[in-house]
């Protein structure tokens, strides 16, 4: 079962908290974070992407970087813009997107979870990008970013969460530049924490990696490097634990993940349409914009025009999870056959843009010559993310896209 346990949160005053939080630092590149940080000094930016507080042109990943993080980590607890809770807890964080609000525990799981493969995941890490949050997290000696989990629905668990959203004020509470909503409570009864945690260690038998992968796989490298150098390693060091938000999987929802390609591969549009017909059964819809409405339909948009594409029934019977994502089929009957993108890791020719963005971003870089085609896929479901973790498969790149993100800096793990 999971190990899931409370912890002593390292959290800004309520004054702060639209200041300090922040988007996680991988959702943009260091001229927005700058944009983003400017004029905010309490700005969480300043430690997760503290290259905006170093001369232009600084290596990302040099030791200048990270010693500025770790000054500005320090500057913020001796400014009183993070204060450490005197008990451990357990939190709950909520996310309000169009009407719609999904809750979340906060809690510190363990690392060892991970290596026993309780925690599962669903997608491959780059060792670069594991080695820089590895490092990064080391220096701060704190989990500064929560992963994003999911776990099979608890009936009891939801209980407990919705007890204390009725009952008790939210300590933070407000609508990001985004527009997203966030709300955050610290869950006060020792009972309570002590119950939500022999309820995860009791009923919870897995739980599910949706987002923050690299995060995940450095702070499980860290506990087992710690543990490994600590001869009085005893198990219950905070290094043992990482940081995460635990959503229930029937609240979650996953956005369609699009491909835009900036060539053609020698083909016209007429040439591809005749081809995809081999595979697809092909509609023009014209110049609307077409977004696909069920598992196996697709939509594309090239040479000015929408067109609406159903996968025929012989490229769908596959009884291989991973081989029926709507992700696997365009890979293996559009572009690697018609446009010769064989690893979409590595390929130039390609690029993804997540749904949030809307249908029409792809449409617009089409138009502008940017891109030559666009293809938009239905959403991959929770269930089919949970059904391939549980088989120990791993999805193709670029497969899902969660909205909204998970705010950074309304809680703090440190690991001392």
């Amino acid at each position: 079962m999971t190990v899931v346990k409370p912890f002593r949160g390292l959290r800004p005053p309520k004054e702060l908290i639209e200041k300090l939080s922040c988007l996680p630092y991988d959702v943009m590149n260091s001229q927005e974070a700058a944009q983003m940080a400017e004029g905010k000094p309490e700005s969480l930016l300043h430690v997760t992407r503290a290259e905006i507080d170093c001369p232009a042109g600084t290596d990302l990943h040099s030791e200048t970087v990270y010693k500025k993080a770790v000054d500005n980590f320090k500057d913020f607890q001796k400014n009183k813009w993070l204060i450490q809770d005197d008990v451990p807890h357990f939190y709950i964080y909520a996310q309000t997107m169009n009407g719609r609000t999904q809750y979340g525990i906060v809690g510190a799981a363990a690392c060892e979870d991970y290596q026993k493969g309780v925690i599962k995941k669903n997608e491959l890490t780059r060792p670069d990008k594991e080695e820089d949050r590895m490092v990064l997290t080391n220096c701060l000696n704190a989990n500064v970013e929560p992963v994003f989990f999911s776990y099979r629905s608890e009936p009891e668990l939801d209980e407990i969460v919705s007890s204390i959203v009725k009952m008790q004020e939210p300590d933070y509470d407000f609508v990001a530049e985004d527009g997203f909503g966030h709300h955050f409570w610290t869950i006060l009864d020792a009972g309570l924490n002590k119950k939500i945690e022999t309820i995860f260690a009791e009923k919870v038998e897995s739980v599910y990696v949706a987002d923050g992968h690299h995060r995940t796989a450095a702070a499980a490298r860290i506990g087992l490097e710690r543990k490994t150098n600590n001869p009085d390693h005893t198990g219950k060091e905070p290094y043992n634990f990482f940081m995460t938000v635990l959503f229930p999987d029937n609240q979650l929802k996953i956005i369609d993940y699009n491909r835009l390609l900036k060539d053609l591969n020698g083909n016209c549009a007429e040439e591809i349409l005749e081809k995809l017909g081999t595979s697809f059964s092909v509609k023009k819809v014209g110049k609307r914009i077409y977004k696909p409405s069920k598992l196996h339909e697709f939509s594309m948009y090239i040479d000015g025009n929408w067109y609406c594409l159903n996968a025929k029934p012989e490229v769908c019977q596959k009884k291989d999870p991973v081989g029926v994502l709507d992700v696997t089929i365009l890979s293996e009957h559009v572009l690697t056959p018609l446009f010769d993108i064989k690893d979409l890791r590595t390929s130039k020719r390609i690029d993804f843009v997540g749904g949030i963005r809307g249908l029409g971003e792809l449409q617009r870089r089409v138009d502008s010559g940017e891109m030559k085609a666009a293809f938009a896929l239905y959403p991959v479901s929770m269930k089919q993310l949970i059904n391939i973790a549980d088989s120990g498969k791993i999805m193709p790149p670029k497969t899902t896209w969660f909205e909204p993100k998970l705010r950074s800096g309304l809680v703090i793990h440190k690991l001392d």
